[in-house]
């Protein structure tokens, strides 16, 4: 079987039981089950959730975004091989830890195959928390050209590309196209102040006032517990994006849990910690494809400017990459991923066909 068959970058399509369309994302895919499914499971396999909860299968691809942007490569190459099975690894890693060290649950309750999450259904909080322990990226760009104010946060002179930061910052963003909130443009991923989610808590779904405090130790504690972890490996966790909701659990209580991905390649900016102390950039980071496409293209404003995105698109959409570049993500991926979980990472021949009979014949999703 060749590379691109070994790829799952159509996820959308698995003959799951649903009664609702697929919702695709740039990575994922969500398929919300039956009423009738979700009772069954939950009561079945004894679910931690309220008896009607809604439930989903989350199904991962091995599409690579950046950008803003799906990319894909030369050979029939639509994806990263490794790269869906490498960032549910490692997120499940930390949310098993998270767990250990009795930190806040996620919305996760069952991993059927490598690229299968079942999930609870959240209400998210529409914020991308973000926490910075080096100065570098978009932070580093806006302080380069003399901006000394971040997200409402007043940085101190003299600080040098890459440096760490006198101490660990939240800079949040808005997570989709937030309208009618005073001081924050209508678009998404818009950098935002911590008055300005005090001002109006609820249009970012806070329940009240207080959960926003909550939402930030959750955050520092979910960050030191993975930049601790990832110390001990000699890798530096330089920043990273956590995503948060609320559920009702068994029980009828409302709680605030981790969604999404944590700690992964594609959410934070990981540095190989060796290489560092010589005074190197080692990405073990999606970082690492995005300096790539910066470097690949003669104009790299377009990939940094979004007043530019239709040429941007068009980038993405008229031009294969080279194999090669895919394949190294693909190294940085896996390797990143044994490393976190101190296991080899075994991936499968054929995700599509595995995936159907485990749901067919472990879970009875499949008609």
């Amino acid at each position: 079987m060749s590379l691109a068959d070994q790829v799952l970058a159509v996820n959308n399509d698995l003959p799951i039981r649903t009664q609702q369309p697929v919702h695709s994302g740039k990575v994922r895919s969500v398929y919300w089950l039956t009423e009738a499914d979700s009772r069954r499971l939950i009561q079945e396999k004894g679910y931690p959730v309220a008896a009607d909860a809604p439930l989903a299968i989350m199904v991962i691809s091995d599409r690579i975004s950046a950008f803003d942007c799906i990319w894909r490569g030369a050979e029939g190459m639509q994806g990263v091989p490794g790269k869906g099975a490498a960032l549910n690894a490692i997120s499940n890693h930390w949310f098993k830890l998270f767990q250990e060290q009795g930190l806040a649950d996620s919305h996760i309750l069952d991993i059927p195959h490598p690229f299968v999450w079942i999930v609870q259904k959240a209400t998210p909080v529409k914020i991308e928390a973000i926490c910075r322990q080096y100065i570098t990226g978009s932070m580093w760009r806006s302080y380069a050209k003399g901006e000394r104010e971040f997200c409402g946060i007043r940085l101190p002179e003299g600080l040098q590309k890459d440096q760490k930061l006198p101490e660990l910052l939240m800079t949040p963003s808005t997570k989709g196209i937030l309208t009618g909130i005073p001081g924050v443009p209508e678009a998404d991923d818009v950098n935002i102040t911590r008055k300005n989610i005090e001002d109006n808590f609820a249009a970012f779904n806070f329940k009240q006032a207080d959960d926003i405090a909550h939402y930030e130790r959750l955050l520092t504690e979910g960050f030191e517990v993975i930049s601790q972890a990832l110390a001990k490996l000699d890798q530096i966790f330089v920043d990273t994006k956590f995503e948060f909701g609320y559920v009702t659990d068994a029980q009828g209580r409302e709680k605030m849990i981790y969604m999404d991905e944590v700690g992964t390649p594609d959410s934070s900016r990981i540095w190989d910690g060796e290489a560092y102390a010589q005074g190197r950039i080692v990405e073990n980071s999606k970082e690492d494809f995005r300096q790539t496409l910066l470097n690949h293209f003669p104009d790299p404003d377009i990939l940094l400017n979004k007043e530019r995105m239709p040429e941007r698109e068009a980038l993405a959409r008229d031009n294969a990459l080279p194999v090669e570049v895919l394949m190294n993500i693909s190294r940085t991926y896996v390797g990143i991923a044994e490393k976190v979980t101190g296991q080899k990472l075994v991936l499968s021949d054929n995700p599509k066909a595995d995936i159907i009979k485990i749901l067919r014949d472990q879970y009875d999703l499949i008609d």
